[in-house]
């Protein structure tokens, strides 16, 4: 479960987020809608630990974040899939998924093994695993990247823009693969601009404007 009350953020004199609240159940995908400058994505790279924000809370398996100092309360329950994928250029795909869980978790690297693999297989990757992201097609690196945040075991998965620059086949793979995280319990929030795309995948459609809630419509 997420959930964000009273969430405020300015930069200098600009007023951001201005006490934006609402909340997505386990299990729910959450879209956040708006035009460019709406603040989707400092509210987003608030949620994640990547930006301060001045008050309000983020509540997560009844987990509370007041303030960026306690960020740490969080580690871990977050995943955030960015729009350009990031991944590690001179690692493997396997060797991208168990980077985090071994050398930051400290996990064993059979166990990080072992779920990788079953994350490749989530997303249709598993005869994939010793590929270099240049070998990939983007929609690939898209769901290896998916893959990588998900092997920490978030309780909620961010993604900013997925779809963007992939094609209507690729989208589709994209929509599957969600609904099997969704599935699984992983409460998902989005960013788009791609109104089908929100529309097909969403619970929960979220409208943001000039900082502010302007109303949380539930997609039946």
């Amino acid at each position: 479960m997420l959930e964000i009350k009273n969430l405020n953020k300015s930069f200098k004199q600009n007023h951001v987020l201005k006490d934006i609240s609402f909340k997505i159940e386990k299990g729910e995908i959450g879209v956040l809608l708006g035009k460019s400058g709406a603040g989707k994505t400092t509210l987003l790279r608030c949620i994640n630990g990547l930006e301060e924000f001045d008050n309000g809370k983020i509540i997560i398996d009844d987990k509370i974040n007041n303030n960026s100092k306690d960020i740490l309360t969080l580690k871990g329950k977050i995943g955030m899939v960015f729009q350009n994928f990031n991944l590690f250029p001179h690692l493997s795909v396997i060797e991208n998924i168990i980077e985090a869980p071994v050398n930051v978790f400290k996990e064993t690297k059979k166990e990080a093994l072992e779920r990788s693999r079953e994350l490749l297989d989530i997303v249709d990757l598993k005869d994939k695993e010793d590929f270099y992201p240049y070998e990939l097609s983007g929609g690939q690196q898209q769901r290896v990247a998916i893959a990588r945040a998900c092997a920490l075991m978030p309780k909620v998965l961010c993604f900013d823009e997925p779809t963007s620059a992939l094609d209507k086949d690729t989208i589709k793979s994209i929509v599957n693969v969600m609904k099997k995280l969704k599935s699984q319990g992983i409460t998902i929030l989005i960013i788009t601009h791609d109104i089908g795309f929100a529309n097909e995948v969403a619970d929960k459609l979220i409208t943001i404007s000039k900082g502010v809630v302007e109303c949380v419509e539930e997609v039946s």
